[in-house]
């Protein structure tokens, strides 16, 4: 049994008439006579009473007619879900996020449009440290993540979100908290609040080698546990921190922002994923991060 068959039975079915349903069908009427008299055959019954102008059902026929109805549906059914899930309008998403991105306007923005865009795939996040998001993405733990740059991403492919600058956090009090742009090397003597070199050791480097371009080899007070921390232990007095300029999102009492001054020392936010990668959904994860990264080239002139 063919659906083809099936469906010429239904066509048949509904206008009762056979000349009528070849010409619905686009079809000439003797193949489709045939087609009806070999699935007869095969079932081992006659489906319709034949009349000078007319057919009627028989009861095997009404029988057929229900349940072959509900077998094309099914079969279209299952052939629109899988032409949505290979588009990525369905299935599933495992995204990661290193903590500190999740302030910056940039993510917000391309996890709504992803979900604006495609509703019916479900996401699921994960929030960790860039380095322990890398080793996830490579081991299939994950499908991609959202990660703090600089990274060394090995074999992982970068698609580069959004760059932004570093400042100083300063505890209210601070000599320079009234200034709106400090020199590093002002901070020379503070003791200073950075997160763990394991989480992060291309930014962990890019600051401390900040340091000491600026003359100075800065003393480590206390280590924040993630760098979206580091506000909340400048306001508790234990030291000053350079951190994202995006943190500023984060409403920490007793504590100011500042640009640095001089060369400026730079972070950025970056999708990772693996090489050929064949998941729609994280090819259209991908597309709008893309998307997102051109519009703002595009706006700042670029």
């Amino acid at each position: 049994m063919e659906l083809r068959q099936l469906r010429y039975f239904l066509a048949v079915a509904e206008h009762l008439h056979f000349t009528e349903a070849a010409a619905h069908l686009g079809i000439a009427q003797p193949p489709l006579s045939q087609q009806i008299l070999k699935l007869e055959r095969e079932i081992g019954t006659a489906l319709f009473i034949r009349h000078p102008r007319r057919v009627e059902l028989t009861e095997a026929g009404r029988l057929l007619r229900d349940s072959a109805q509900r077998i094309i549906d099914d079969v279209q059914q299952a052939l629109v879900e899988a032409q949505n899930a290979g588009r990525g309008e369905t299935g599933r998403l495992s995204l990661g996020f290193a903590g500190s991105t999740v302030f910056h306007p940039a993510v917000a923005s391309t996890m709504q449009q992803f979900r604006h865009t495609y509703e019916r795939v479900a996401v699921s996040c994960e929030e960790s440290n860039s380095v322990a998001l890398l080793d996830k993405v490579g081991g299939r733990q994950i499908d991609a993540a959202l990660v703090r740059m600089p990274l060394h991403c090995r074999d992982l492919v970068v698609e580069p979100l959004v760059d932004e600058d570093m400042l100083a956090v300063l505890p209210d009090g601070h000599r320079l908290s009234r200034r709106r742009r400090v020199d590093l090397a002002d901070l020379a003597g503070d003791p200073f609040i950075i997160f763990p070199r394991t989480i992060g050791p291309n930014l962990y480097d890019s600051i401390i080698g900040a340091c000491h371009a600026a003359g100075f080899a800065p003393s480590i007070s206390m280590e924040s546990p993630q760098i979206s921390s580091a506000a909340n232990l400048v306001s508790a007095g234990f030291g000053v921190a350079v951190v994202p300029s995006s943190m500023r999102q984060v409403q920490v009492e007793g504590v100011s922002y500042h640009e640095l001054q001089g060369k400026p020392l730079a972070t950025g936010i970056a999708l990772i994923h693996r090489q050929r990668e064949r998941s729609p959904a994280v090819t259209n994860f991908v597309r709008i991060v893309r998307q997102y990264r051109a519009a703002a080239r595009r706006s700042s002139g670029q």
